[in-house]
């Protein structure tokens, strides 16, 4: 009975941090471009950050909402999809939740067809104190190239 409830309240609230992310979005993008942007194949554009930022979910509403950003360090087309090794910028580099954040950029794009791949850059590492370095080393599910 417990677990039930205790599912029924994280089903709850990923619905409301899902709104809520949505409407935070929404109110910083252009909800039309985004769309656009979605349905444009990334093998055609020179600037990815725009279209990758419109298919990231939640986290997109983290890095807007502080200042953050991703930048591409290097894009690969291969047969089976774009190598991507991409970059935080702003106060994402600093941030406590960039484990997080990495790893929520790393799934939202990894699940469009034409990304085989996604990495981070090493200098990322840099950023982090100790701590944080070896806990996103050993819990992370990131690379770092």
């Amino acid at each position: 009975m417990d677990d039930d409830i205790l599912e029924q309240y994280r089903l709850e609230a990923a619905a409301a941090m899902e709104v809520e992310a949505q409407r935070r979005i929404a109110e910083s993008t252009d909800v039309e471009m985004d769309e656009q942007l979605r349905n444009t194949s990334l093998l055609n554009l020179d600037d990815l950050v725009p279209a990758l930022l419109a298919r990231l979910g939640q986290v997109r509403a983290a890095l807007d909402g502080h200042g953050g950003g991703i930048t591409v360090t290097t894009s690969e087309k291969r047969e089976d999809g774009l190598y991507l090794v991409l970059d935080l910028t702003g106060a994402c580099l600093s941030c406590g939740a960039a484990p997080g954040t990495l790893q929520g950029v790393k799934n939202d794009l990894e699940n469009d067809d034409e990304i085989a791949k996604v990495s981070f850059c090493s200098s990322l590492l840099d950023t982090f104190d100790e701590l944080g370095r070896e806990f996103i080393l050993a819990h992370g599910q990131v690379d770092f190239v």
